[in-house]
């Protein structure tokens, strides 16, 4: 294992560290021992000290820079990248998550940092059937039908071709869908409620085999793992560390969820949709090419995409802290607060509701086998 010198403390470059993952990083790294210094780069303005972040050096720039990303990891110990476009056009996410990516590899290789995470996705997986829980030996295949699964999968190949030509070791998360009070992408984009805006009149009658007028939410029964902000820091901070061993790892917490859980909690209407349909809605979207990414999404929901995270368990000591249930029961809660007066209004749980949710989520853990987590359980 390359080495870092005893005598001081790391020096970690992250990439795109104001997002949902990039945030819970930064405080963990703000915390951590052995840390003397933390480099973020990404295109939006930000302010560390804002945060209380100590630490922190942030500097505003693009993976697509080449000049900017070899000053960023210039003498890093171990670079984190994390930049990377979800919902974006097929055009820009290539240039960012493809070419931006190469450019974060090869400066980092290129500069000899010991060490290297990135993250990855369990879309990079792909969406086909599904047997038992996805263990990590699995290739990456992703979904043509897809482009961000399609280039989560491929930037693994390339990764795992550069990582010979140098001494940096690379450690890769895939992660489910993640939340927390700074990552809502679930509530935020929601395909079937954020695409019904924008289809043709013509088009909008095909989907009136799904219920898409707030507020109920169509749920054809597939369930789906979240892992929560904070714990996938846990498990970029044990890379950065060096604990364990390089490879590949699952990330997602206990339990699963469905739409209706997610309809429960936010105090809307759940409608069960047959598989037939939702088959349908995927096969109309899939010939689509102008709708927006989030439409891919409901190629991703047809099927269960599960994850065995024995590995990262076992070889990490990675143990999450919040299990899927007190994850969405977060996103729901931070959409409520930094929603608009339109948006609350559709958000809000009276006191009635909430004694409500409070049962139904003791009912949901116990249908889904998981059990409340103690507050004390180690990270």
């Amino acid at each position: 294992m390359p080495s870092v010198p005893s005598d001081r403390g790391l020096t970690v470059a992250v990439t795109g560290p104001t997002g949902g993952i990039g945030l819970a990083l930064l405080r963990a790294l703000d915390r951590a021992r052995g840390i003397a210094e933390v480099r973020g780069m990404a295109r939006r303005p930000f302010d560390p000290a804002a945060l209380g972040l100590r630490r922190i050096v942030y500097q505003q720039g693009d993976v697509l820079d080449r000049g900017a990303v070899n000053r960023l990891v210039e003498g890093a110990d171990v670079v984190v990248h994390l930049a990377f476009i979800i919902f974006g056009g097929l055009q820009e996410s290539r240039e960012v998550n493809l070419t931006g990516s190469r450019n974060v590899f090869e400066a980092t290789i290129a500069a000899g940092a010991a060490r290297l995470a990135y993250a990855s996705s369990v879309a990079a997986y792909g969406f086909g059937e599904q047997g038992a829980p996805l263990t990590e030996d699995l290739p990456p295949r992703g979904t043509d039908a897809h482009y961000y699964s399609a280039q989560k999968a491929e930037l693994e190949g390339l990764l795992g071709s550069l990582i010979p030509a140098g001494r940096t070791e690379a450690y890769i998360f895939r992660p489910c869908i993640v939340g927390g009070p700074d990552a809502l992408l679930l509530v935020e984009n929601l395909p079937y409620l954020t695409m019904s805006k924008r289809l043709p009149t013509g088009v909008r009658r095909l989907f009136d085999l799904v219920p898409i007028v707030r507020p109920v939410l169509p749920d054809n029964g597939v369930a789906f793992q979240l892992v929560h902000q904070d714990d996938v820091a846990q498990a970029l901070l044990a890379a950065v560390a060096g604990r364990g061993e390089p490879g590949i790892y699952n990330l997602a917490g206990e339990g699963t969820v469905t739409l209706s859980d997610l309809a429960r909690e936010l105090g809307w209407y759940a409608v069960p949709v047959p598989e037939l349909a939702v088959d349908a809605t995927a096969g109309v979207v899939a010939r689509l090419p102008f709708l927006p990414a989030e439409a891919q999404w409901i190629e991703a929901l047809r099927r269960p995409v599960i994850m065995d995270t024995a590995k990262a368990r076992r070889v990490l000591r990675w143990h999450p802290r919040h299990d899927a249930v007190e994850t969405l029961v977060q996103i729901v809660a931070a959409a409520r607060e930094i929603s608009g007066p339109a948006s609350r209004a559709r958000l809000r749980v009276g006191e009635l509701g909430q004694q409500c949710l409070a049962r139904e989520r003791s009912q949901l853990r116990a249908r889904h086998g998981v059990h409340r987590a103690p507050a004390a359980r180690p990270g």
